[in-house]
């Protein structure tokens, strides 16, 4: 049977995302369980990397949410479909994923869909176009927290007949791993960013977005340089603002009204994530909406790095509070402050305990190979 798989993913664009590398991992995947995998996408970062001897990739607008574009998409999938005789598509986004619909229902092929996030909706229409997500023969989501998001808002969209899962999203732990990294290599990134490692060094990745909780993280760092008296740590805000101009300038306003200047830095963009991670002491994931999964906490985790994370979505799931990280209650930068002061002032001992827990936590649960063996695993299953 796997022989005869040909799996089509869809997807906006293939870009750095957890959904967009899932996507990449288990188009590489198939291949290597001789399956044959095509990947439909209007573009982005990661297509240079796609190995195009193993994985056909076709450019469509799949990114649009025109109604006009979105029938065209299905037509153009229909031609797909049967011209490569695909048995599954898989849509990981809702634009395409209506896309996708339609053309598997006229051509009668096997549908998957992997929920990534809660899409907020605040009327029918909104939820009635989320809802094409759960109108798949197989739901995948990417936590139990998404999982249950699902069954809370959904469940009129929801039937008997379609399966509905949690698959772990995974993370390379061979990429994310601080024993592949270079001295000199750490040296050069401390020097590009103008850090002496004289002091901890606090690292807080992630676009900069308002619900990812950049503001009370620096209100936290206020009360924390307040309650030690002294400049403890170095802290990076590393993520780009994505055209939210405004946004920065009220986090750089912040900085400067705390005096916190000399301890923050803001940086644009790292092309080794694994590096950013493995200089860092201290990594926080501050978000003040629900993470589907949060990938910082995982790969922080597989660096066996301190990762302290607000107490809500896949933060819950992935770390361990106390043992592989630290949890605080979201939102409240009196509580994110008392954590750091915490992991500031953690004996070295400890915390590479904590750090070791933290990689055979992620080794274990949630790492890229078992995320992509459930996956084939599920397509074989809704094939038979």
């Amino acid at each position: 049977m796997s022989s005869n798989i040909k799996v089509l993913q869809v997807i906006p664009k293939l870009g750095y995302g957890g959904a967009e590398t899932g996507c990449y991992d288990i188009a590489h995947y198939l291949p290597e369980n001789n399956c044959k995998s095509f990947i439909v996408t209007s573009g982005g970062e990661l297509l240079k990397f796609v190995n195009k001897e193993k994985v056909k990739l076709i450019r469509l607008p799949v990114h649009s949410k025109n109604p006009l574009l979105m029938l065209l998409n299905s037509i153009f999938l229909i031609g797909i479909i049967l011209f490569f005789n695909i048995s599954i598509v898989h849509a990981r986004s809702r634009a395409p994923a209506w896309s996708c619909l339609l053309a598997t229902k006229l051509t009668r092929r096997k549908f998957v869909t992997t929920f990534h996030g809660t899409y907020n909706f605040n009327g029918k229409f909104k939820k009635f176009y989320n809802s094409v997500m759960v109108r798949s023969d197989l739901i995948i989501a990417g936590s139990n927290f998404i999982f249950s998001h699902i069954k809370e808002n959904y469940s009129e969209f929801l039937k008997a007949d379609k399966k509905f899962l949690v698959i772990f999203r995974g993370i390379n732990v061979d990429y994310f791993d601080q024993s592949t990294k270079l001295e000199d290599d750490e040296k050069k990134l401390l020097q590009e960013w103008g850090i002496n490692k004289d002091k901890k060094i606090i690292l807080v990745p992630g676009r900069l977005t308002a619900w990812k909780g950049h503001e009370m993280f620096i209100q936290s760092l206020n009360l924390v340089k307040i309650e030690l008296g002294y400049e403890a740590f170095h802290a990076v805000i590393l993520g780009n603002e994505q055209g939210r101009d405004l946004y920065k300038k009220k986090l750089m306003q912040l900085t400067e009204q705390y005096h916190l200047t000399n301890q923050i830095k803001f940086i644009d963009h790292c092309k080794d994530m694994a590096l950013a991670y493995k200089i860092s002491d201290i990594v926080i994931s501050p978000s003040i909406e629900p993470e589907a999964f949060g990938r910082v906490a995982v790969e922080a985790q597989s660096m066996e790095k301190l990762i302290i994370a607000s107490n809500i979505g896949g933060s819950n799931e992935t770390i361990i509070d106390g043992k592989t990280g630290l949890l605080f209650e979201a939102g409240d930068p009196n509580s994110l402050s008392k954590r750091i002061i915490q992991a500031v002032t953690l004996d070295e001992s400890s915390c590479k305990r904590m750090g070791k827990e933290g990689r055979k936590n992620i080794a274990k649960k949630f790492n890229v190979e078992k995320m992509c063996f459930s996956t084939y695993s599920e397509y074989k299953r809704l094939l038979n």
